[in-house]
């Protein structure tokens, strides 16, 4: 493979850094420290934060790079839209408001929503205007995705939806959601098969919201409630009951992030720092051979992961969606996040029982909080042992019984 950029790529590169070159100095303090004494990530202030800094972006031209022009994306190419992502997190700079309704909605409307879906929504994902959650995992059906419940049945223009998801992130906050929902029940076919892909408006009548407090003490998700809530038929995505197919496309969006092995990254450098700062016998534990080691080996993987990334990242620069192959880089970089976590703990002895709040915590709890909140990482868009089938199965072409 040739990693080098072309003229026009590297230019982009450029214009990115001198961007974040007078940019970055407008951050305030707390974020520039990183030493976990911001704003909580649930608070007004942190929320407003992330929209000034989203709509800097987008007026600079930084929001769905890689989307199309007549949409009100940048029309570059999927290569530019990765060096962004990855010149954002070698910097340390915010990622904005946009979230999942620019890495999951909109790609998932560009690629299967009807003209009038992409021309009324897609702006203002691009704008922030309007924000995104996810309602896809239900109590009985987390990684058996295609267990799911919530039902909707025709009247009409409309389809009336009951059920309960979970998991919702920024469900409390979001405008809009993308929904799965059982349209066919015949008991008699495979239960993915009867399964629609939905716009769902979360102010609409009937949706109820439920903040789900997490061991960390932040409540970043909720509990979603649909009660006999209306969708208009425009507002179905692809056909009917062939939503499992285009959620699957969703999920690869996502596996598919290349930024996210360098922010971990990042989290070696973090990493250094901490055994620099922590001692055992008043000599830093970043003079231990054993740790040194250690701190190596994450390195060695997080570049794995980076180069699996970019591997994945050929089947998107030939027009082709993220494929099954996305589900090993995805899984590398979740169960190395969480082996980086518990390491910090250990770095940190017994100060690693002391939380935000304590004077005594080490960098302000900051990683405290990161290794609470990344138990859930084998977790969140497929279980470990999901992932592993996904490999083994589409990538492999193992047999189910193996």
């Amino acid at each position: 493979m040739d990693f080098s950029l072309s003229p026009e790529e590297l230019a982009f590169k450029k214009e990115v850094n001198d961007w974040l070159d007078e940019h970055m100095k407008e951050l305030p303090d707390w974020w520039v420290r990183n030493d976990g004494s911001g704003p909580e990530p649930e608070s007004e202030e942190n929320q407003r934060f992330s929209m000034e800094w989203h709509k800097k972006l987008y007026d600079a031209g930084f929001i769905g790079i890689a989307w199309p022009k007549e949409y009100g994306g940048r029309g570059a190419t999927i290569m530019e839209q990765v060096i962004f992502n990855e010149e954002m997190a070698k910097r340390h700079a915010p990622t904005g408001a946009g979230g999942l309704g620019v890495g999951w909605a909109g790609p998932t409307i560009i690629a299967a929503g009807t003209e009038e879906q992409k021309k009324r929504f897609l702006p203002k994902i691009l704008s922030g205007e309007e924000s995104w959650c996810q309602a896809f995992s239900e109590p009985g059906a987390g990684s058996d995705m295609a267990n799911i419940q919530t039902k909707a049945v025709e009247d009409g223009d409309y389809y009336v939806v009951n059920g309960q998801k979970v998991w919702t992130t920024g469900g409390m906050r979001a405008d809009w959601a993308i929904l799965l929902a059982r349209t066919d029940f015949n008991p008699d076919i495979p239960k993915h098969r009867g399964i629609s892909y939905f716009l769902l408006d979360m102010h609409a009548p009937g949706v109820t919201v439920r903040p789900l407090r997490e061991m960390h003490g932040e409540a970043l998700f909720g509990e979603t409630f649909l009660d006999d809530v209306r969708i208009h038929k425009s507002l179905m995505v692809g056909e009917k009951n062939k939503g499992w197919y285009i959620s699957m496309g969703t999920l690869e969006f996502e596996r598919s992030n290349s930024s996210t092995a360098i922010g971990l990254l990042n989290t070696v450098d973090n990493l250094i720092a901490l055994a620099k700062t922590m001692k055992r016998n008043e000599e830093a534990l970043s003079n231990d051979p054993m740790v040194r080691q250690q701190i190596a080996q994450f390195y060695i993987e997080v570049n794995v992961a980076k180069y699996i990334g970019l591997r994945a990242l050929t089947r998107q620069l030939r027009g082709m969606t993220p494929g099954p192959e996305s589900a090993v880089g995805s899984l590398l970089i979740m169960e190395l996040g969480q082996r980086m976590q518990n390491f910090a703990m250990t770095l940190q002895g017994p100060y690693s029982r002391l939380m935000k709040g304590s004077k005594y915590a080490v960098e302000n709890g900051r990683w405290q909080r990161s290794f609470l909140s990344s138990r859930g990482d084998t977790i969140m868009t497929g279980t470990s042992e999901i992932k592993r089938n996904i490999i083994a199965q589409r990538t492999l072409g193992l047999p189910r019984w193996v």
